[in-house]
Parts: C-alpha cells; structure tokens; sequence
C-alpha cells in the first residue's frame, strides 16, 4: 500500500519542511541558538521530575545514587490519584513547552522541542479520555501486566546489589511490595466497574501465575533467593534471607491472596469476547491505540488488507525456499510446522538443552559484533546479557523481549528469551530472534541513543514503538545482506519472521475491529506462520490485552525500508549505508520526522 498519512503535529510537519538535513545528527557541530541552553534546562526538568515521581524509572536507569538514592528503597506510586497527579503535571510541562518560543532555537533543539511535546501529547490520551494507564495497556492485571507481574523481574534484573545499603533497600522494596498490589487490586477493581478486566482467559493466566508466586515456601520465594544469591556473590555479610523471608510471608502472600480472590471474583463478571470492542468506547481505545503503536493514521481496514497483501507476498518467497529444500508438501505453514518438529532443528527440552540454545544465541551476537563495522560508523560498548524468563511469569510473558541498560552502565541490557518449552525454538529461526533483540536490532539503535552526544536525556529515553519495532524487523534484514545467516534454512526462519509479523497485522485488526476470539486467531497465525500452537496462543493472547502494539513492527519496517529505498534513488553511487544509519544517533521519533530527516540528509548529499 502506498499510501503514507503519518501522524504529526502542525509543527512538526512545519519544522520537518525546512529542516536542515545533519541538524541532528551533527547537532554537536551545528551552532546552538541562543535559547538553546533554556529549552535544554527545561528539557532537565522535566526529566527530573519523571525521575522523582517514578523510584523504578529512577534505578532503571541507574540514577537511584547520590542525591537520589533514596529512591532505591522505594516501588512506584501505582494509584488512580497518582495516574491523576501525573497527567497535571504532563498538562503543565505541555503548556511550558507549547509557550517556548522557537524563534531563537537552533534547527535541532527546535525539532527536540517538538518530538517531545508529541510525546507529552500522546501521554495524556489514555488517562484524560479514558481514565487508565494506557489505551495500549488497557487493563491494570493481566498475564503481563501489574504489580504482580513486573516487581519481581524488577527487583531480580534492574535492582543493582553492589554493596550492604542495596541488601536494605531491597528489603525495603519488599516490604512495600504487598502495599503495591493492595493498591492494584483496589484500582482493578474500580476499573471493572466501568467494563476493564481482561478477558477471561487472560484472567486465567493471571490466576495461575499469581499462584505459582503463591506457592512457593516463603524461604524458597525467587523474592528471597534472588537477594540472598546476589549478596553472596557479592561477599556481603548479613541477615538477609530470613528478613525477606519473614517479609513475603507476613506481607506480600496476604496481598497476593487478596488478588487471586479479587481475580477470581472478576473472573466470573468479565465480558466475553477477546478484543478490546468488548469495552465501552472500544473502538475509540482501538483507534488511540493503533495511531500510537504505529504513529499512523492508517485505518483498521487498511492495516488488515495491508498484512493480508503482506502475507501473500512473503508465503510466496518462503514457498522457494521450502521447495528446494524438499519440504513440498501442504501450503508453507505446514511445510514450516513440519520443519519445526524436525529433530535435527530442536534443542533438548531439559537444562542441557536450553543452555545449549542460550550459549548459541550468545555466539549469534559475538559474528554479528564482527559485521556491523561494515554498515556502522559507530558500535555501542553497552554489554548486553541474554536469559532466560523467569519461570514464574513464563506462562504469560512474551516470547522475547529488550530490557535497556542503565544510563550510567552500572547494569548491562538484557534480552530476554522464553524457554517454557524448547520446542518452539528451531535452531533455524533463533538467529532472526537475536538480530532482532540483539545486534543489529534493539540493542544497537536503544544503546546508540542512549550513548549519543547529540540529544538531551529526555529524548534518550523516549519510546516510538513503530520506529523502535521497525528498526528491529529491518535490522533482521540487515542481517541477511550481512551473511548473517548460515544457510537457506536459517534464511527460511528470517522470512517466517517477517511472515509472523504480517500475519500480526491481520490477527490483531481482526481481534479488535472483526471480533476474532482467540482460538481463529491462534488458528490463523498457525496456519500462516508454521509457529508451534503454543507459541502462536501466547502471542494472540498478547494481543488481545495490548492491542495495536503488534502492528507497530510491519508498518515501522516498511517506513525504513522506504526511507532507504528513497535516499538510494537520490544518492546512487554515492550512498553510504553507514551514513544512512546515523540516523540512530538522532534517538526514536515519529515515523514522519525520521524519513523527512533521511530525505532532507540525502538531498543535500545529492546536491
């Protein structure tokens, strides 16, 4: 589809116009406006007091230290009255913003000043329009969404233990813990009130993992473990596990007791149905949601003749593919889930096996370190660690997934895998996985944000999903022009990738606009992508309580594509695929604003 109506402010599509093509990727060469140093000190502000309404933002990127390091000791504020709180203060720093005056900012801060405004904009939808967190995340427990859900994984990753303070300020977390879900539980409840409870099997998964957490002797709780494991490790002396065993037992297992009986009780009043038109105004969610996920105004009609278009086109590609390696017959889903049950493309499903796959996915990123010089100027140095998930939130989380590093470099980035069960991970498909998470997808374009010069620490760590998702689903292309993969089959798996996404596009306009219930949707992406029935149902379920988010990777990679295939015609010979990826140091941005910056770059290399 050609058509391109991508969502942006009057003054962004103003600005973009005359933009000066390197204003950003050069900014520190660039001459800096006189009103520069005061947008940027406001910019400062802002960012310091996300930093002090959120304690866990705040030590996710390792800013918990020094003037802030009571933070450390301290969970989020999780309440509707807090939610309240933060939309007057986004409303107020929207008005700073919007009255800054851009006559005496230099190209690049003013394009900052706009990029985040967009950003404050989007923000206030879903808690001013609907009352909730995020039209993106609409509901506040589900299988990997709350309290329950995230503090764990918080704790175990994103809390450093380098010395005894953080052994106490952990326990200090703990002991707030129960609080947090209390308050949870007090929010889902209201909210169902007005229609917000996930659906049915959601709250299933919930209730099972919310158990598994539950049923763990308080001394073996992965709570305690994980503080007594890293303490050891770090030859730090004290009283630990007993504390945080005492802790979980008098305080988070009564909260979480209170939760399994509230999600059951909702369990039973939950509306059928599995996509978000089952809410009141859920179309109006669903249309918020897309335009964010993908920073489009596409339709959900469009999106879905768009993955079906999609679909098509990849099939036929894997169909030769597929042909010449023997695997002929049934249409390519079958031939792919036949290639799946493949023993010679499967992993061990026991300890042995899932060490062997991880050390594999390890030795992916290090071949891949040792290409980009060819399509980078600049490699990131922020270390990028891959695990496992955790077994207690495996049944609901996601198949794979980026956690950052720390600003500071005090906690490297992690991928994630999900390993519940082995045999949904063919050897043939994990190399797009980890180009995907890894190198040269999240990894390189968030540690290149986070590590330019170039832009302010509020734009560092900005969200796009489109142009984040984007970038990753076109670094597995990268990857294939790099050698990247071994052989036609781990070709056949970067394909599928890609197919996987398309077919995205057409389960998730079909869950939320067509009314699909899960077990069609899980049936389609069966069908389409070959993906095991596990693997494929932990996917729909996720689409069906985050919805537009899985649309964002097709639409986000077909806008870098099209940038690049633009700036090529422009350029010819002279186009340099590593200038072309200094874009990245410019940080994430609306789809728009980042192929008019490629646009404006390569006219003025052409002329």
């Amino acid at each position: 589809m050609d058509r391109r109506s991508f969502i942006a402010s009057a003054g962004v599509a103003a600005l973009v116009a005359g933009f000066h093509p390197w204003a950003v990727s050069a900014a520190t060469d660039a001459p800096a406006g006189p009103d520069d140093a005061r947008l940027n000190a406001l910019f400062d502000e802002i960012f310091a007091e996300a930093l002090d309404a959120s304690p866990e933002f705040c030590t996710g990127l390792g800013f918990d230290k020094g003037p802030r390091a009571a933070a450390k000791s301290r969970l989020d504020d999780n309440s509707d009255e807090e939610m309240r709180r933060d939309l007057a203060r986004t409303k107020r720093r929207l008005a700073q913003l919007e009255a800054f005056p851009v006559d005496k900012l230099s190209e690049a801060a003013a394009l900052n000043r706009e990029i985040v405004l967009y950003s404050l904009r989007n923000s206030t939808v879903a808690p001013e329009r609907f009352g909730i967190d995020s039209v993106i995340r609409p509901y506040r427990i589900f299988q990997q969404g709350g309290a329950y859900f995230s503090v764990p994984d918080f704790l175990n990753d994103a809390h450093v233990i380098a010395d005894r303070a953080d052994c106490d300020a952990y326990l200090a977390r703990l002991e707030a813990f129960g609080p947090v879900l209390d308050t949870d539980s007090a929010v889902q409840r209201a909210r169902s009130e007005r229609g917000f409870t996930a659906p049915d099997f959601s709250v299933d998964l919930t209730l099972g993992q919310l158990r598994k957490l539950r049923e763990v002797p308080a001394e073996k709780s992965p709570l305690v473990l994980s503080l007594t494991r890293r303490a050891a490790e770090k030859g730090i002396v004290g009283d630990f596990g007993p504390a945080a065993a005492r802790l979980v037992e008098q305080d988070v297992y009564p909260a979480l007791d209170r939760q399994i009986a509230l999600m059951t009780e909702l369990r039973r009043t939950t509306r059928p149905g599995a996509g978000v038109w089952r809410l009141q105004d859920g179309d109006a969610v669903y249309a918020a949601a897309l335009a964010q996920a993908t920073t489009t105004n596409f339709t959900p009609d469009e999106v879905h003749r768009m993955g079906l278009d999609q679909v098509a086109e990849i099939s036929a590609e894997l169909d030769a593919i597929l042909k010449a390696q023997g695997f002929t017959k049934g249409g390519v889903g079958e031939r792919l889930t036949a290639l799946n049950k493949d023993p010679r493309q499967l992993y061990a499903n026991d300890a042995a096996g899932r060490a062997a796959l991880i050390a594999s996915l390890n030795e992916g990123v290090k071949g891949m370190y040792a290409k980009l010089g060819h399509y980078f100027s600049h490699v990131p140095t922020a270390a990028l660690e891959i695990r496992a998930v955790p077994v207690e939130i495996q049944d609901g989380a996601s198949n794979g997934y980026y956690k950052r590093a720390t600003l500071d470099g005090s906690r490297p980035a992690i991928y994630f895998i999900n390993l519940k069960d082995v045999g949904d991970w063919p050897k043939y498909s994990l190399p797009a996985l980890t180009y995907h998470e890894g190198v040269p997808g999240h990894h390189l374009q968030i540690s290149l944000a986070q590590e330019s010069k170039d832009i302010p620490t509020l734009r560092k760590i900005s969200f796009f999903g489109a142009y984040s998702e984007g970038w990753a689903l076109y670094a597995e292309q990268l990857a294939d022009e790099l050698g990247g993969y071994a052989d036609p089959l781990e070709r056949a798996g970067y394909l599928q990738s890609f197919l996987f996404r398309a077919a995205r596009l057409v389960v998730d306009t079909g869950i939320h606009v067509k009314r699909w219930d899960r077990d069609k949707a899980t049936a389609y992406m069966v069908e389409t992508t070959g993906f095991a029935a596990p693997r494929s149902q932990r996917e729909v379920e996720r689409y069906c309580t985050q919805p537009g988010q899985a649309c964002s990777y097709k639409v986000g990679h077909m806008a870098w594509v099209r940038a690049r295939k633009q700036a090529e015609a422009r350029l010819g010979g002279r186009f340099d695929i590593r200038q072309f990826h200094d874009v990245l140091k410019s940080g994430a941005m609306p789809l728009t604003v980042m192929e008019k910056l490629v646009e404006k770059r390569s006219g003025a290399v052409a002329g």
